[in-house]
């Protein structure tokens, strides 16, 4: 087992059980590519196992902090099958659920996603790059039955010096999936599919709004960056008259009309509209446009906090016009997934927006991804999904 040792005081972190360990903190050693390394502080003590990184900032990823701990095929099954177990005690449906969320389920750089048969993999790390095969292995041994999609198609991977990649790696034929969700069912494509395929952070939120609308007779819903249709359908299963869903993709808004109908929804009661929402929002305004309810559910603006800035402005702009067009009372559900852009900060704001907008609104609640993405205490970077319910004067 090689050994990398840290630099005086370096080790801090890792005593807060924080599971990264950056480039600047070490002081000597190596490790092949994903291999698992003792990292030790300065004096020799142990501190973690962990897979080592030679081209990231964050050349360390914590596998354990259990000194007697092996990283073997055990290891990673006991992560994935108490993982899995966390969520089936949650109550979740395990046919639509985020199985294994990274750090926060001691798989570091790890996502898995579950659509009906199709187990989706993210490898987001070398850790997780190294160990893929054996990764694959066991999620079918645990799951019987599934069929395994690769999505590592993302950007982060070329930190880690990996290409992107996607496909079946267990199992193959239609990359389609159907899910049930609060009695919706949806439709979605895990090899074209936004994320892994499909938005399963704000199911609980989705819930959120439908409940909103049928307790407050909420007639008239406004759903930006609306997608596949989630929040679309929530609210006209609450009760909604109609609802307006803006998106500038015109195959997810064609699906979003497929959802409208399988579900037994009127056509009439949901308009669809492929556009800019910036720009939609401003022609809204101009026309004296109302709303009894808005969703601004918006892509990652700010991945990194260089980038907050401008992201900030784009933020504070859009929940300016939304909270504009609201009629006493209204409600607005506004999100940011932004890593770049924290919870405080969002909160700031949107409450910049509502001041130039010149209205008063309640902070009714916060909200987040559901409990099949669990916040590990000492990794607060977990919480990537933040959101704000308001009530407007």
């Amino acid at each position: 087992m090689k050994t990398i040792r840290l630099h005086v005081g370096k080790e801090r972190a890792l005593a807060r059980r924080h599971p990264w360990v950056f480039e600047g903190a070490i002081a000597r050693g190596g490790a092949d590519f994903g291999e698992t390394v003792r990292v030790e502080a300065a004096d020799g003590s142990f501190l973690a196992w962990a897979a080592y990184s030679p081209k990231s900032r964050i050349r360390l990823r914590v596998w354990s902090f259990d000194a007697a701990q092996r990283i073997d095929r055990d290891f990673f099954r006991a992560r994935l099958a108490a993982a899995i177990e966390r969520r089936r005690a949650a109550g979740l449906d395990l046919r639509a659920a985020r199985l294994i969320y990274g750090e926060s389920d001691g798989l570091p750089g790890c996502v898995v996603d579950r659509y009906a048969d199709i187990v989706v993999l993210q490898a987001l790390a070398a850790g997780v790059e190294r160990h893929k095969a054996l990764l694959v292995q066991l999620l079918v041994e645990l799951l019987p039955g599934v069929r395994v999609y690769e999505r590592s198609d993302v950007g982060v991977r070329a930190l880690e010096g990996l290409p992107e990649t996607q496909g079946w790696l267990h199992g193959d034929g239609d990359t389609g999936a159907a899910i049930d969700e609060h009695g919706m069912r949806l439709q979605l494509d895990v090899a074209s599919g936004h994320k892994t395929g499909f938005y399963l952070d704000q199911r609980d939120n989705r819930a959120r709004l439908r409940e909103l609308v049928r307790a407050h007779g909420l007639a008239r819903v406004l759903n930006c960056y609306g997608y596949t249709g989630g929040f679309t359908l929530a609210a006209l299963a609450g009760g909604a008259e109609h609802v307006v869903t803006v998106d500038s993709s015109a195959p997810a808004l064609q699906q979003a009309a497929e959802h409208v109908r399988a579900n037994g929804f009127d056509a009439v009661r949901s308009t669809l509209l492929d556009a800019d929402v910036n720009a939609t929002l401003r022609a809204f305004a101009r026309d004296g446009e109302r709303f009894d309810a808005i969703v601004l559910d918006p892509p990652k603006l700010a991945p990194s906090a260089a980038a907050a800035p401008r992201a900030a402005r784009a933020y504070k702009d859009i929940n300016r016009l939304a909270l504009g067009l609201l009629r006493p009372g209204g409600w607005l559900l506004t999100f940011s997934c932004s890593g770049g852009i924290d919870a405080p900060l969002f909160q700031s704001i949107v409450a910049g927006a509502a001041v130039d907008a010149g209205v008063d609104a309640d902070l009714v609640a916060r909200l987040g991804a559901g409990v099949d993405h669990p916040l590990l205490l000492s990794f607060p970077e977990g919480e990537y999904l933040k959101g704000l319910l308001l009530r407007v004067h």
